[in-house]
C-alpha cells in the first residue's frame, strides 16, 4: 500500500513535467520559425536549432521536479511520509532525478561540442553550387574534432580533480594512481560531468552579463515607450527621399557639359544612390506596415503593452534586489573566497525566496513561478541578443531579425541561449538559495517541555531545513550538488552576480536615454538585397 502514494506523487510531478515539455517544444518551433530566413532556410539547421533550444529549456524544467520530489517526501510537521520513510526508497527517487540530469547534461555536451559545431561548419563550408557535399562533411568534421578534444579534456580534468585530501608524501606511485581511479569510480562520473557543465556555465555567465542584463532593461522600456507613428515616419522618409534626389541631381548636373566627375564626386554619388535605394525600400515597408492589421491591433493594445512593460521592469527590479540581498548575505556570512562564498540557508530576508517557500506546498504554483522565471530570463536574453546582435569581442558576426536570420546565426543564437539557460540554474539558486537547496522541507526537533515537572517530557517543534539539520532529516536537491561541486566555480559565479547587477543598471540608463523604435525596426538594412523585399511586399 505504501507504493501507491509513491507512484501517485511521482506521477504527478512527472506528468506536469511532460506538459511543460510539450509547451517548450511548441515555443521553440514557433520562435525558430519566426526568425529564420525564408530564402536560406535549411531543414537540418532548423531541426538542430529547435532541439538545442528545447533541451536547454527542458533541463531548467527539471529543477522544479527535483525540488518537488525532495519536498513532498515529508509532511508539513517535519516527519517523513510512509512511502518515504525508507532510506532505500528515498535513494531510488533521488537516483531518478540524478539520471535525468545525467542524461540532459550529456545531451547538452553533445550539442555544444559535436552536433551544433558540425552543422554550423557544414553550412559555412557549403559551396554556391551545392555539389561537393563530401568535401563539406570532411571540412566540418575537421573543425568539429577540435571541439571534441576540448570536451574530452574537460571530462578528464573533471574526472581526476581530487575532492578529498590526496595520499601523503610517503605513499608509493601506485597508491597515488590507485587513489585517482578510486576518486573517478566513487563519483560515478558525476565530478567529470559537473566540471564540464560548470565550465560551460562560465561562458553562459558571460552571455548572461552581456545579453540578459541588457535585455531585462531594454524589453520593458521598449514596451512602455512603444514605436514611432507610421504616418510620421512615412512623411519623414518622403522628405529624406526628396532631399537625397535633389543632391543626386545636383551632382549629375556637374557633368552635363561632358566633363567627368571627380573621384570624390563619384564616391559621393554612389553613396547617395545607395542611400536612396534604402530609403525607397524603407518607404515600401512603411506602406505595408501602415496597411497591416497587426500594426492597428498593436495600437489598440497600447495600454496593455504599457502595463506589461511596467510589470516586466518591476520583475527585473525584484530580481536585482533579490540577487543583491543574496550576494550581500554571502559576503557577510560565508567563509569567503576559499569556500566559494557558499552559505547554507538565508540570514537576510530574501523576498523571492520567501515567496517560493510560501507557494511550494501548492505544487503547481511554485512550478509555474519557476517556469515563468526561467522563461523570463530566456525572453529577456532573446531581446538582448536581438537588439545587440551576435558579437565576438568588437566584431559583429550576425544580426537577429524576424524572417531574415541566417541558419548559422540561428545556431549561434541557440548555442548562446543554451549556455544562458545553463547559468539560469545558478541564477535561480542565487535568487532563492534556500528554496533551491531544500524546497519546503522541515524537520522535527524534540525540545524539553517548559511546563512539565518531570525531566523526561519533551515538546516537538518544526524547523526549516538548513545546514544545522541532521543529515537523515533533510534531503538536498541534486541540482545543488551539480552547482557546488567545485568551490572555485562558485567563487567566479559570485563575482559574476555583481557584474550582472552592474550591467543591468548600465543597460537601464542606456535604454532610458534612447528614443522610440521604428515600427519596422530591423526590417530594412543597408546590406540587404532587394530580393529580401519579396518576403514582405506582394
Amino acid at each position: 500500500m505504501a507504493d501507491q502514494p509513491l507512484l501517485a506523487e511521482s506521477a504527478l510531478g512527472w506528468s506536469i513535467f511532460a506538459c511543460v515539455l510539450l509547451v517548450i517544444l511548441a515555443f521553440c518551433w514557433v520562435y525558430i520559425r519566426k526568425f529564420q530566413s525564408r530564402q536560406e532556410s535549411e531543414v537540418v539547421s532548423t531541426i538542430t536549432a529547435i532541439c538545442a533550444l528545447a533541451i536547454a529549456l527542458i533541463t531548467s524544467a527539471l529543477l522544479p521536479v527535483d525540488i518537488f520530489l525532495v519536498s513532498f517526501m515529508k509532511y508539513p510537521n517535519g516527519t517523513y511520509k510512509e512511502w518515504a520513510s525508507n532510506n532505500e526508497t528515498r535513494g531510488q527517487i533521488e537516483d531518478t532525478v540524478l539520471y535525468g540530469y545525467y542524461t540532459l547534461y550529456s545531451i547538452i555536451l553533445f550539442c555544444v561540442f559535436l552536433w551544433i559545431p558540425f552543422v554550423y561548419f557544414y553550412y559555412e563550408e557549403r559551396d554556391d553550387d551545392n555539389v561537393n557535399r563530401c568535401s563539406q562533411v570532411k571540412n566540418a568534421l575537421k573543425y568539429t574534432v577540435g571541439f571534441t578534444i576540448v570536451c574530452v579534456a574537460l571530462l578528464l580534468i573533471g574526472a581526476f580533480v581530487p575532492l578529498e585530501p590526496p595520499p601523503g608524501r610517503n605513499s608509493t606511485q601506485w597508491e597515488k594512481v590507485q587513489y585517482l581511479f578510486e576518486e573517478l569510480g566513487s563519483s560515478h562520473g558525476l565530478t567529470a560531468l559537473s566540471f564540464s557543465i560548470s565550465s560551460l556555465t562560465l561562458i553562459g555567465m558571460l552571455a548572461v552579463i552581456t545579453y540578459t542584463a541588457y535585455g531585462m532593461s531594454v524589453l520593458p522600456l521598449n514596451l512602455i515607450k512603444g514605436t514611432r507613428s507610421v504616418m510620421y515616419e512615412r512623411l519623414e522618409n518622403t522628405e529624406d527621399i526628396d532631399d537625397v534626389e535633389h543632391q543626386i541631381e545636383k551632382l549629375k548636373s556637374k557633368c552635363k557639359d561632358g566633363r567627368p566627375l571627380s573621384s570624390r564626386d563619384r564616391h559621393s554619388l554612389q553613396e547617395l544612390e545607395d542611400k536612396l535605394q534604402v530609403l525607397q525600400r524603407r518607404g515600401r515597408h512603411l506602406e505595408v506596415a501602415e496597411r497591416n492589421c497587426c500594426t492597428k491591433v498593436g495600437s489598440a493594445l497600447r495600454p496593455f503593452k504599457i502595463l506589461l512593460g511596467i510589470f516586466f521592469i518591476l520583475v527585473a527590479l525584484l530580481f536585482t534586489v533579490a540577487l543583491f540581498i543574496s550576494n550581500l548575505d554571502k559576503a557577510l556570512h560565508s567563509a569567503g573566497i576559499s569556500s566559494g562564498f557558499i552559505i547554507f540557508g538565508t540570514n537576510l530576508t530574501n523576498p523571492l525566496n520567501e515567496l517560493l517557500l510560501a507557494l511550494q506546498p501548492v505544487f503547481p504554483l511554485d512550478y509555474i513561478l519557476i517556469t515563468v522565471i526561467t522563461m523570463y530570463f530566456v525572453v529577456t536574453s532573446m531581446a538582448g541578443i536581438r537588439n545587440m546582435g551576435i558579437w565576438f569581442f568588437w566584431i559583429r558576426l550576425y544580426k537577429i531579425r524576424p524572417k531574415k536570420t541566417r541558419p548559422q546565426a540561428l545556431l549561434f543564437l541557440c548555442m548562446i541561449l543554451l549556455l544562458i539557460v545553463l547559468h539560469t540554474s545558478y541564477m535561480i539558486y542565487s535568487l532563492a538559495p534556500q528554496y533551491v537547496m531544500y524546497g519546503s522541507q522541515k524537520y522535527l526537533v524534540q525540545m524539553p517541555s517548559a511546563g512539565s515537572t518531570s525531566g523526561n517530557a519533551t515538546l516537538g517543534t518544526t524547523r526549516t531545513c538548513d545546514a544545522d539539520a541532521p543529515e537523515d532529516q533533510c534531503t538536498v536537491t541534486r541540482s545543488y550538488l551539480f552547482l557546488h561541486k567545485f568551490w572555485f566555480f562558485s567563487t567566479i559565479y559570485y563575482f559574476g552576480n555583481w557584474a550582472f547587477i552592474g550591467a543591468f543598471l548600465i543597460g537601464l540608463v542606456v535604454s532610458c536615454c534612447r528614443g522610440k523604435k521604428s515600427v519596422i525596426e530591423g526590417e530594412v538594412e543597408a546590406d540587404d538585397s532587394d530580393l529580401s523585399d519579396d518576403e514582405y511586399v506582394h
